[in-house]
């Protein structure tokens, strides 16, 4: 989910926060998630930092970016924080998407149903199997990638999620970015050629599991 909202936050030509704050303020949004599922009000810099094990003037750092200020001894309110966290990198505004490719990983996002907690709405898969055409998965439909633009447009989609084979994400792409598709949250292992209007996000899934084996050898 951090991919994405670097990907939406990222084309906005009025940010103000950098790709590294707002990777640790996604991070402290799960804190906060934490701590309104079991009551808790406030939360301080301290608690943050400690549960990330970062500096705490870094954290108060990071949210002064927020015009959020804590209260003196207590700290900052949960909710508020939170609410703040979400306006901030657009949580609150609903953005529809497609997956694309439904195999096991796309039917497995499709079926990941955190996405609308950060205002990410996916409607529909697309596959060009037809005996994949057809399946729902969690309300979502499988539909034929030949029809995609005709959906796109009439949705007003603009967000694409791509879990084909590595073999097909060029071709793929090229069919999305012909469907008015500008952004790309692209989960296979190809490198995309695109035009410099279209934003590409790649989730290095491998990339990340040898950077974790890597240190974890060390």
């Amino acid at each position: 989910m951090l991919n994405l909202v670097f990907l939406l936050y990222n084309n906005n030509m009025e940010k103000k926060i950098s790709d590294k704050v707002i990777n640790r303020l996604t991070l402290y949004h799960c804190i906060l998630f934490d701590y309104i599922n079991k009551d808790i009000k406030f939360i301080s810099s301290k608690q943050i930092a400690q549960l990330l094990h970062i500096d705490d003037s870094q954290v108060r750092k990071d949210i002064s970016l927020l015009n959020n200020s804590g209260k003196c001894r207590v700290g900052y309110i949960v909710k508020e924080l939170k609410t703040s966290i979400e306006s901030n990198l657009g949580f609150k505004k609903t953005k529809k998407a497609f997956i694309i490719g439904a195999g096991n990983l796309g039917s497995a996002l499709a079926k990941y149903d955190n996405f609308t907690s950060y205002g990410l709405n996916i409607l529909g898969l697309f596959d060009n199997d037809k005996k994949k055409i057809g399946k729902i998965y969690n309300n979502k439909p499988v539909l034929d990638i030949s029809k995609i633009s005709h959906f796109t447009k009439g949705a007003g989609v603009e967000i694409a999620i791509l879990t084909v084979p590595r073999e097909s994400a060029q071709k793929t792409a090229e069919i999305l970015i012909d469907a008015n598709i500008k952004y790309i949250w692209n989960f296979t292992p190809a490198v995309l050629s695109v035009p410099d209007d279209i934003v590409v996000w790649n989730e290095n899934l491998m990339g990340n599991f040898l950077q974790f084996t890597y240190n974890y050898d060390m």
